[in-house]
């Protein structure tokens, strides 16, 4: 009787396996750095707010946030970024802070990249483009950035709230100051329920985890960035990069009492150039 022996599974020698190890360990970081930080997802999600008026029913918000430019964000992928938000048929676009980095560059290179980011998102086709400030922007020179928003026609809300009217029924837009540098004034941002009976009012808010303190004023919808859902999230193991206040709410839909949240991971990066299971995001808020 003739026996066959089983063929064998060829061994892994060291040297291979350390090869291979060499070519992941260098893999991730390339496809962090140059592939995963440059994808960029589009965030469809439904609002329902109880007492929208008729008139906002589809009512469309794109928000985008983070830019972080140009320490890791490059003009090239802000380019992209600006005509993937003009493909959307957005109502309104708020851009809910970090437009420069705080650090590494000098004062005049930092002015400098507020003005070019603000002219990137100048190229934004919607008639209702509204900011707030991050806390990099507010580390800087808020004043500063905010001139360079506002010179290339993009309104900034600090501690302030707007009427937004459609058929002559209105909800109101509200922005706060940034909160880690302590000029997020909600008292001044969001107006007494009395001067809006029964508007809904949506609040921009850069750092997430404020939304107790802003749940008692009647808010029905807070947008946020500031937390870049973690940046690097690696399987099993909790988000890596978490700012203050951006550790509790890090991204996507929340709800506290009455109050809705949604946390946008941001366009940029800082710290390291590099995204990992956390892409770059455009959120677009369709209300019902």
């Amino acid at each position: 009787m003739e026996i066959s022996a089983s063929p064998q599974r060829p061994r892994i020698s060291r040297r291979r396996f350390l090869a291979l190890s060499g070519v992941t360990a260098l893999g991730v970081p390339l496809y962090a750095g140059e592939i995963s930080r440059h994808e960029i997802s589009v965030e469809h999600v439904a609002i329902r707010i109880a007492n929208l008026p008729e008139a906002f029913q589809g009512f469309r918000i794109l928000q985008i946030s983070d830019f972080h430019y140009a320490n890791f964000t490059e003009p090239f992928f802000l380019k992209v970024v600006v005509e993937r938000v003009n493909h959307i048929a957005a109502d309104l676009v708020v851009l809910t802070g970090d437009f420069i980095t705080n650090d590494t560059w000098s004062r005049p290179e930092i002015l400098r990249f507020a003005y070019d980011c603000a002219a990137h998102l100048s190229h934004i086709r919607c008639p209702l483009r509204y900011a707030i400030m991050g806390n990099h922007d507010a580390g800087f020179d808020p004043k500063a950035v905010t001139a360079a928003l506002e010179e290339h026609h993009i309104q900034v809300l600090n501690n302030e709230a707007i009427p937004i009217e459609r058929d002559g029924q209105r909800i109101w837009l509200a922005g706060t100051g940034d909160a880690v540098a302590k000029h997020a004034r909600f008292d001044l941002a969001i107006p007494p329920k009395s001067g809006r009976p029964g508007e809904p009012l949506i609040l921009l808010a850069h750092e997430p985890d404020v939304l107790p303190e802003v749940v008692p004023y009647g808010v029905d919808l807070m947008l946020s960035g500031h937390t870049h859902g973690g940046q690097v999230r690696l399987p099993f193991v909790p988000p890596m990069f978490l700012p203050a206040l951006g550790e509790i709410y890090t991204e996507g839909y929340y709800r506290l009492g009455p109050t809705q949240l949604y946390v946008n991971r941001g366009i940029g990066a800082v710290g390291v150039p590099f995204r990992f299971n956390c892409p770059p995001e455009i959120s677009v808020l369709t209300l019902a």
